[in-house]
């Protein structure tokens, strides 16, 4: 009877920590302007580029009870097209073209600066992450150049360990966010009228 107990008890302790364990998490975010833009320019040509200025793909850890192998990841592959579609579908609503082979045409250069994902590392239960982004616009027209940074940041609380589905909305929001204020910056379009 004692030997049941013992390996009833066991199997319990190793369920639970296993539960503590999680997995890494290879997401593909789909971030999206929030706002509505006020057109400036007239249909000029524009040069637009979204580049990656992280210095890895790793956004941070999910925490748990091994941390370490518990990674958040966006790859450039997966988030650099869907930034430069949204860059461009920006660029339009602003009044201009997105033209990527325009000769002596303004530029507008997107750098996904930072993108981070926190979770408290004491502890085996994730209870909470702080996920930000940060974007720079580099913007030349003319002689004029101009460079602007922004960011987004959001506290999130969970009562259990998020999903892949849940992390990938909640980096999108973030990114969005960061991506929005980005071009509701009016110099961005001042400078790309010159």
């Amino acid at each position: 009877m004692l030997h049941r107990a013992l390996i009833a008890l066991l199997a319990a302790a190793s369920l639970t920590l296993a539960g503590c364990a999680l997995s890494p998490q290879q997401l593909t975010p789909q971030p999206k302007l929030t706002s509505s833009l006020t057109p400036v320019g007239q249909g000029q040509p524009v040069v637009v580029r979204v580049v990656d200025g992280r210095p890895s793909p790793v956004l941070g850890t999910r925490g748990g009870l091994y941390p370490e192998t518990s990674t958040i990841s966006v790859s450039a592959e997966h988030v650099l097209p869907k930034l430069q579609a949204e860059a461009e579908a920006a660029v339009r609503l602003l009044g201009f073209t997105p033209s990527p082979n325009a000769y002596n045409a303004p530029q507008l250069t997107i750098t996904l600066a930072e993108l981070k994902y926190q979770s408290p590392k004491e502890g085996m239960y994730v209870t909470e992450a702080d996920i930000s982004a940060s974007i720079r616009a580099d913007v030349q027209g003319g002689s004029r150049r101009y460079t602007g940074r922004y960011g987004a940041s959001l506290n999130q609380r969970f009562g259990t360990a998020p999903n892949q589905q849940t992390n990938t909305k909640l980096v999108s929001d973030v990114l969005s966010d960061a991506l929005t204020r980005a071009f509701k910056d009016p110099t961005i379009g001042q400078v790309l009228l010159q």
